[in-house]
């Protein structure tokens, strides 16, 4: 299986697409940087998505093949744009449906090669021009319903008359996806990770508590091939082992903070309950309100040590690393990755290398905006143009990280904040977009919370109360 460091410098370059005013270097005044900040980010979006087939790039400016989970992020971002009058509603209307006619169109096929995907799920990773897949990655159950959310969100957004073929396309592509395939390696009915057709099921099923939310939230809901109550509660049955702290700490757990943002950039967990959670007695808006809090803790204790961490200079989640092997810090030699899950050692998957994630601070706004404004902040006014620039904050960045002389898997050892990465990653870009917005608008909440699926999947999950009432 090709994960995305061994893809990193394959594929081809993003074609161009039309190009928004440009935005002066970095002079937003600080009572608008999210403004700022979403707008930027909105504009790599635009900007670099192919305008003929709407696949999104993994990654920019390396070359790169196409993320379908990004893809779905930047279907979530054309109205965002319209919203804010970036874009026309005209210029987000024609790119949603070159999206969704590729994606309809695309060849389906059990063939290792030729096709873009299977059963109605795609390949995590196509090329960006043809749209096939992209050697030999893994035809991906979450990265697929990333993009459903996407897709989701477009049908529902786009509610005009002369927009009905986005509502159409998006019904169809979602309902084709047959959920009950993709479970039938697991005798408790969990869905697997994946699949290659080369080699069959990959063998480890979605199980503790992660980005999967969403996952068998659209299964459950969806019109044909729905996956039953028992798939749900065979996933839950896997949380006990993710519990961490206890009091006004406890919470269900994962270290790489894109878990608890993935899910809920489309669906609003707040309020609504499951089974679990009426046991817990909070829902998991407040879940990821706690997890936040954890990361910030976490940074302001330090206990491994690193260079910059302090109480608004904080986030760990999957990202790129400087990579460079072994190096001694404060006199302990340290070992650094390269792209990797990262998060607070102690949580599950939890690992840290002194690797900073902007987008795990600034995606969970709507969480805990009383500690992510400050560390946005301060995360701008420190490092500022070092890890700030054309498309908002740089993926990540390695304080830590200051041998000049050391190789390094890409970026640069830079003055101001060690090593920075040279390239934006499309799911790390996204939920920036995302969160912000449904913080300040509640606009894809609005838009999710009435789409019959949704409703459906929730409900058949065991969810109760708040707006489901």
């Amino acid at each position: 299986m090709l994960d995305r460091r061994h893809l990193l410098l394959a594929g081809g370059a993003a074609l161009g697409a039309a190009a928004l005013p440009a935005i002066g270097a970095s002079r937003a005044r600080t009572g608008d940087l999210f403004g700022d900040i979403q707008r930027r980010t909105f504009r790599f979006f635009w900007e670099r998505s192919n305008p003929v087939n709407g696949l999104m790039p993994d990654r920019w400016p390396s070359p790169s093949f196409s993320s379908i989970a990004a893809t779905g992020f930047a279907l979530t971002a054309y109205p965002i744009g319209v919203k804010h009058g970036w874009i026309t509603r005209a210029q987000a209307r024609d790119r949603t449906l070159a999206t969704l006619r590729f994606f309809w169109n695309a060849p389906q096929g059990d063939a290792p090669a030729g096709v873009s995907g299977y059963k109605g799920f795609f390949y995590h990773f196509l090329d960006m021009n043809s749209g096939l897949r992209f050697r030999q990655n893994e035809l991906s159950s979450i990265d697929t319903t990333l993009l459903l959310g996407g897709v989701l969100f477009a049908g529902q957004w786009f509610d005009r008359p002369e927009e009905a073929e986005i509502r159409d396309l998006a019904a169809k592509i979602y309902a084709r996806c047959d959920w009950r395939w993709f479970q039938q390696h697991d005798t408790q009915k969990r869905v697997s990770m994946g699949w290659h057709p080369e080699s069959g099921f990959i063998a480890r099923p979605w199980f503790g508590y992660t980005e999967g939310q969403i996952l068998y939230v659209l299964a459950l809901g969806a019109p044909d091939h729905y996956l039953d109550r028992d798939a749900y509660d065979g996933w839950c049955s896997t949380y006990p082992d993710s519990w961490r702290g206890s009091g006004a700490t406890r919470h269900l757990a994962f270290g790489p903070h894109f878990a608890h943002q993935y899910s809920q950039c489309w669906l609003d967990m707040r309020g609504i309950r499951d089974a679990t959670m009426r046991d817990a007695g909070f829902d998991y808006f407040e879940n990821s309100r706690r997890a936040t809090y954890w990361q910030r803790d976490y940074a302001r204790r330090n206990p491994g040590k690193w260079v910059g961490y302090s109480r608004d200079i904080w986030g760990l989640t999957a990202c790129d690393g400087p990579g460079g092997g072994q190096a001694p810090v404060n006199g302990t030699q340290r070992r650094f990755s390269g792209y990797s899950a990262r998060g607070p050692v102690g949580l599950p998957d939890g690992f840290d290398d002194g690797t900073i994630a902007p987008t795990a601070a600034v995606a969970s706004l709507p969480f805990a905006p009383e500690i992510v404004e400050p560390a946005t902040r301060a995360l701008r006014d420190r490092y500022g143009g070092a890890i700030y620039g054309q498309y908002g904050f740089l993926d990540s960045f390695n304080p830590s990280f200051t041998f000049a002389r050391a190789r390094v898997d890409q970026g640069k050892v830079t003055a101001t904040a060690g090593w920075v990465d040279s390239d934006y990653l499309g799911i790390d870009q996204g939920p920036i977009v995302a969160m912000i917005e449904n913080h300040r608008s509640g606009m894809i909440w609005d838009a999710m919370r009435s789409h019959p699926a949704i409703r459906r999947g929730l409900q058949r999950a065991g969810f109760t109360g708040g707006w489901l009432g």
